[in-house]
């Protein structure tokens, strides 16, 4: 019988312990450093003997047991089985993303959670003063943005959602504070707050996991009027503009959004930025870095729709080089890490960079269904 090494494998050192860790079927498995040399001999279908005549400074005893220990742990696979059929599909499927984003995803998958009893003894066990509820720059300079906030956002609901658009085209007409104040305040601001039985926490527009609201919203100004370009916090809770360094080209957002050059063309940019205690408070399992993706998706979303509401074109990206971005803005990249680049300005009435709608030989070159 042929044995080959599993197709999704992470090894790390975890706690004292080095782990070998199969995916999507298997588990974390704590092995002694020196069955790595096992697990490399299995890189293709290999007969377990040919294993023993190759390492033959160890013992046959020493690499069958390390073999029937790697087979356990779905580490080693055997050939003409199910599980090796799938972990063939796995490859396929996820290769292009392998290992980063597999191994989270499936590393991250069936994790046990606590009954609502367990969880309420732990809650009441927490100390008050894990995490702040709010960012501040309390030496920084700041803009009192203005209030009442602006009634454009009376617009019909359905005409926002079917008007929502990614722009990538902006005219150079100044975006006016009032209308900033608005979309930050929307999207961002407090509108309530409730007690979670420890401490208070806050609610926004968007929904959020165990509203720890743990994304901050920092910007990177180029044409909002009365305000000079640079880039800022936004502290929520007093409504201000924190300034935290003077500054910013069209050519620094585009460079810092991936070289995209349309970024450059935006107003102002939006870093949404994670503060890892927030929800580390209350979630040790790592499945809650999903949550937090999650919820910068959400307000992501509000984002798009107020801005809509305001006469704005919205953008949004995944595509940002990271360490610069954190280092423009001074976050430490390690308790808080920039994860998602909102955008908008004023858009463009003869866009160039907007997709043609499809016609007839569009669907023609399409494949609708399996």
């Amino acid at each position: 019988m042929r044995l080959r090494r599993s197709r999704g494998l992470v090894c790390y050192w975890h706690a004292g312990s080095f782990i070998a860790h199969a995916y999507p079927h298997g588990a974390p498995t704590a092995l002694h450093p020196a069955a790595t040399e096992v697990l490399s001999a299995f890189g293709d279908w290999t007969d377990p003997a040919e294993v023993n005549k190759a390492l033959e400074h160890l013992t046959a005893e020493t690499v069958d047991e390390a073999v029937e220990a790697l087979r356990e742990a779905g580490l080693l696979l055997a050939e003409d089985t199910e599980q090796a059929s799938r972990d063939d599909r796995f490859a396929r499927q996820w290769g292009p993303w392998d290992p980063e984003a597999s191994f989270f995803h499936y590393a991250t998958q069936d994790v046990p959670y606590p009954d609502e009893e367990a969880q309420a003894q732990e809650t009441e066990q927490e100390s008050p003063a894990l995490f702040e509820l709010f960012t501040e720059y309390s030496e920084a300079d700041r803009i009192f943005l203005p209030r009442p906030l602006s009634t454009d956002l009376r617009a019909p609901y359905d005409q926002v959602l079917h008007g929502r658009r990614t722009h990538r085209d902006f005219t150079e007409d100044p975006v006016p504070l009032s209308t900033l104040a608005t979309l930050l305040s929307t999207t961002f601001g407090p509108t309530d707050f409730v007690d979670c039985g420890r401490c208070a926490l806050f609610r926004r527009t968007s929904p959020a996991g165990g509203a720890r609201q743990e994304l901050d919203a920092y910007l990177a100004i180029r044409n909002v009027a009365g305000v000079e370009p640079g880039t800022y916090h936004y502290n929520l809770r007093e409504h201000s503009l924190e300034l935290l360094s003077e500054g910013f080209t069209s050519e620094e957002g585009a460079h810092l959004c991936a070289d995209q050059d349309w970024a450059g063309g935006a107003a102002f940019l939006v870093v949404l930025s994670a503060v890892v205690d927030r929800m580390l408070s209350k979630y040790p399992t790592p499945r809650c870095y999903r949550v937090v993706l999650i919820n910068a998706g959400h307000l992501g979303q509000t984002f798009a729709l107020t801005a809509t509401a305001l006469g704005l074109g919205p953008a949004q990206t995944g595509a940002f080089h990271d360490t610069p971005v954190a280092d423009r803005l001074g976050l430490d990249n390690v308790g808080r890490i920039p994860l998602y680049v909102l955008a908008a300005g004023y858009p463009h009435p003869e866009p160039q960079d907007a997709p043609p709608p499809a016609e007839l030989d569009t669907f023609r070159r399409t494949t609708l269904n399996g």
